[in-house]
């Protein structure tokens, strides 16, 4: 008999699936902080895939899409091991939050620390119990402050595995991202691991063109990986964005976008206004390169240095 897959002392053995309930702190009120945790063992040995969503706990499209794909029996593979971790920041979900209560970010926590805070314990379980065990994982996002991100996978594109498995997926774009300081994505690097990020949608809201993205890329890397036979064919042609920037804004105002996340833009297009409430001015807001809208900003009003537009160009 093959040895048991162990995650906090439960063990899982092959052709089982197992809900491990791992309690990562309590708040003054006596609530418990846990991390629940879905892992599906095929018989066969193979990879081990961790699909997470809500290390932004008002990220809430990756919820979405690794509990669609818990719901409907995707995440069972034919061979290896699939973890599946909805929300990994279940306070900063309970108070559609991005942070935890002392305003620290798991994602700039990593690797973490057992008897630190909120944010550095939850980076601390994952570091020691979680990336360990994995060979690929895809930490589902969105973007943060009213913007939202068309739906792209971010990795550092000279690792070759990273690239593979990024095309894999097959998303719309995929940016060349290199590392955050004390992220996840770093962290798993340096053990050896490979962790891509899918950015998609906007927080607090469903997007449901991100969400469906997000269930098909991740089937599609199941079956690059071997761990499933069939996967949905992608409606679009992926995108490599070597170079993107954020456009800001010159005055302060009122943001009228003229084009939509996604959208094909020529250098020097018109491609919103910033307009004076009451009515004074208009002025013109111009792209600065050929490139695709991987990024706006939903919030009309914008002060002076806002970014307001992702513009990514792949050439």
């Amino acid at each position: 008999m093959r040895a048991p897959f162990i995650i906090s002392g439960k063990p899982v053995m092959p052709g089982e699936e197992a809900v491990i309930n791992v309690n990562i702190a309590r708040l003054p009120s006596h609530s418990d902080i846990n991390l629940k945790i879905t892992v599906a063992r095929a018989v066969e040995d193979g990879p081990t895939l961790l699909l997470s969503g809500g290390l932004h706990g008002d990220e809430i499209n990756g919820v979405e899409i690794v509990r669609r794909i818990i719901e409907k029996d995707q995440h069972k593979p034919k061979i290896g091991t699939v973890i599946c971790i909805p929300i990994i920041n279940m306070f900063g979900f309970i108070n559609f939050s991005r942070y935890v209560p002392d305003g620290k970010d798991v994602n700039r926590s990593f690797p973490g620390n057992k008897n630190g805070s909120l944010a550095a314990r939850v980076a601390h379980y994952l570091t020691n119990n979680i990336i360990p065990k994995i060979d690929v994982g895809i930490d589902f996002h969105t973007g943060g402050a009213e913007r939202t991100n068309y739906p792209q996978i971010r990795c550092v594109m000279k690792d070759p595995k990273n690239r593979a498995i990024a095309e894999a997926f097959e998303p719309p774009f995929i940016l060349n991202s290199p590392f955050r300081s004390k992220s996840l994505r770093q962290t798993a690097a340096r053990m050896g691991k490979h962790i891509l990020v899918y950015e998609g949608g906007e927080s607090t809201r469903f997007d449901e063109h991100a969400i469906q993205v997000g269930v098909n890329g991740a089937m599609r890397v199941m079956k690059h990986l071997g761990m499933r036979e069939r996967a949905p064919e992608p409606l679009h042609k992926t995108q490599v964005i070597y170079h993107s920037s954020w456009v800001r804004a010159k005055y302060s105002g009122i943001f009228l976008s003229q084009v939509k996340s996604g959208e094909l833009i020529e250098k020097n297009q018109i491609i919103g206004y910033v307009a004076e409430p009451f009515g004074s001015f208009k002025h013109k807001v111009k792209s600065p390169a050929n490139g695709y809208v991987i990024g706006l900003n939903n919030n009309p009003i914008v002060h002076q240095g806002d970014a307001i537009m992702h513009i990514g160009v792949n050439k």
